[in-house]
């Protein structure tokens, strides 16, 4: 079984924070983690220093490779930064 994974410190959420499963919206300096394994892609988020990680809305999702987490990784980053409730965005499509 492959497996891989990325996490972001120091990730400021814009207006409106990233919506979680467990606690409703996360917002300020936030760390963002994904796991990828068995073509899916879990994320999770955290207040950064803390302990308790919680589950991205939109979290597990289907993802068929490795690049394709990385870049997913990245788009959700890039969607907490831009805030406004944000959830795990679609898959980017493979550059390959």
């Amino acid at each position: 079984m492959s497996w891989a994974s990325w996490t972001t410190t120091g990730v400021y959420s814009g207006r409106g924070g990233v919506l979680t499963e467990e606690v409703g919206i996360l917002t300020g300096d936030l760390t963002v983690h994904t796991t990828w394994a068995s073509g899916e892609a879990r994320v999770a988020v955290q207040y950064s220093g803390a302990s308790d990680w919680f589950t991205m809305s939109g979290s597990p999702t289907a993802c068929a490779s490795e690049d394709d987490s990385r870049a997913l990784h990245q788009a959700i980053v890039q969607a907490v930064e831009i805030g406004g409730g944000a959830t795990v965005p679609p898959v980017p499509s493979s550059t390959v």
